[in-house]
């Protein structure tokens, strides 16, 4: 007359098939809620130590700064330009570096360079190739930030009639007081300050003190360069 074990009898199969698809999703849930620990592990895994440990290293930069391209003239003059300069690390604190830049900008020259004809610009274009080497001092550093004290020295070869608008050599250098063409002694002493971003790489900021003399003394003048730093090597 009632069918109501009937209906508990057919309800049964169905209860069971609601649990076992809750069991896979709980399954499927949980194995999705790994992965994604396991991939933010990955993530925010913290970097190998700067352990400052490999034998070799590269620094790319740009460089912006000062000179005076003749002897008399009374200003100095700007220039922006890059260059790269590779340390072999001896020993954990000290290392034999070379240098190669090339920079370049406008200088102001005497009034006289207005006054020949073709006429030569008021702010002519004048470059320097420069090649040192010398030693690196790893002065200190830590995870984050290191610190390297340098000393080099080498030559620049100064290119200073880009500009000349057709001349003579001879009228072109007496009426503008640049120097002429030629290479003569460079040095250069300073610091590298290395914010670490990992073991091998790094952002350098690098202020020196530029030693020339291309005229009848010794001269200084500032630069400043950026740029990234490549460690590699493993000593």
């Amino acid at each position: 007359m009632f069918n109501f074990p009937t209906r508990l009898r057919s309800a049964g199969p169905s209860l069971a098939r609601v649990r076992s698809y809750a069991m896979a999703g709980l399954v499927a849930l949980s194995g999705l809620a790994a992965a994604s620990v396991a991939r933010a592990q990955d993530v925010f895994r913290p970097p190998p130590p700067v352990t400052y440990t490999q034998k070799y290293e590269i620094y790319g930069n740009i460089n912006f700064a000062n000179g005076q391209a003749g002897q008399n003239i009374p200003k100095r003059y700007n220039m922006a330009g890059g260059g790269v300069m590779a340390t072999w690390w001896v020993t954990p604190k000290w290392g034999a570096a070379a240098d190669v830049h090339w920079e370049g900008g406008t200088t102001p020259v005497f009034p006289l360079a207005q006054s020949v004809t073709p006429r030569i610009q008021t702010l002519p274009f004048v470059s320097q190739m420069t090649y040192m080497g010398g030693a690196q001092y790893h002065w200190l550093g830590n995870q984050h930030v290191g610190v390297n004290l340098h000393g080099l020295a080498g030559a620049s070869s100064g290119n200073f009639d880009h500009s000349n608008p057709g001349v003579s050599p001879e009228t072109f250098f007496y009426s503008t007081g640049l120097y002429t063409n030629r290479t003569s002694f460079n040095a250069m002493a300073g610091a590298s300050i290395d914010f670490n971003r990992s073991a091998r790489w790094a952002i350098r900021v690098q202020p020196d003190l530029v030693f020339e003399h291309f005229g009848t003394e010794l001269r200084e003048f500032v630069s400043v360069s950026a740029g990234v730093v490549y460690r590699f090597g493993e000593r």
